[in-house]
């Protein structure tokens, strides 16, 4: 990879998304509602995507011990418990918060789980999109995910489809000439967080395109190859 050339970016929030139901197309919605460019990044949340593909459960709020079963069920294992917290690691490979259930922005009295597949989902968008439009994009699902050792959240990418998720920055070198060993960026979790930007959690905007990211990035890729480390190369499992 060599470096590319300065550019700046536009971060749109796609206004008017009605809420999302089981089956619901989430291309046909996004084509709907924006006009798309060549090689924009879609990105979508994970909870329209998980409700249109049926991943939303009735639960009881009031029993902890039923939505503790519920998380157990969508966990791999268990790493860490306080009270009714967990921090597992999901089928995916995910490490984060109750093992993704979500219980925000959705009706009272369910849950959404995260999609089985979310590069998957994220592909199944992205060539919803081309075959309405022809317009090649990639398209990023995100979730909102708390962060070891430091306060706050802040989204990121668990599918992505049609961008690199990983710049792998390796064999460049610096500003002072020096090669760079180790850097690889994650341009995935960078465009997540960025598009959140626009997306205040108060209001319904589900679908952020971001625009005028250099061809360099758009290529096949998936979060689960580049972006999930494997825990043979983690410190902390």
């Amino acid at each position: 990879m060599s470096d590319s050339p300065l550019s700046s970016i536009s971060i749109m929030p796609v206004a008017g998304i009605p809420e999302v139901r089981s089956g619901d197309d989430i291309s046909d919605l996004i084509v709907e509602h924006f006009v798309l460019r060549e090689l924009d990044v879609v990105v979508v949340t994970q909870k329209i995507v998980s409700k249109s593909e049926g991943r939303v459960v009735h639960i009881d709020e009031s029993d902890d011990a039923g939505f503790l079963d519920l998380v157990e069920k969508e966990s791999k294992r268990t790493l860490r418990r306080r009270g009714t917290l967990r921090i597992t690691e999901t089928h995916h490979g995910f490490v984060c918060a109750n093992a993704g259930i979500d219980r925000s922005n959705t009706e009272i009295g369910t849950v959404t789980l995260l999609p089985k597949d979310p590069d998957r989902s994220a592909h199944r968008i992205r060539q919803g999109i081309f075959r309405k439009t022809g317009i090649n994009i990639a398209v990023i699902v995100t979730d909102t995910f708390g962060r070891t050792w430091r306060n706050g959240v802040t989204d990121v990418a668990i599918g992505i489809s049609g961008l690199g998720a990983i710049a792998d920055l390796r064999g460049l070198h610096d500003a002072n000439g020096r090669e760079l060993k180790a850097t690889e960026i994650c341009i995935a979790d960078e465009i997540a967080a960025a598009a959140d930007l626009v997306k205040p959690k108060s209001r319904q905007i589900p679908v952020v395109v971001v625009r005028g990211l250099d061809s360099i990035h758009f290529r096949e890729s998936s979060v689960k190859s580049e972006v999930i480390r494997n825990p043979k190369q983690d410190l902390f499992r």
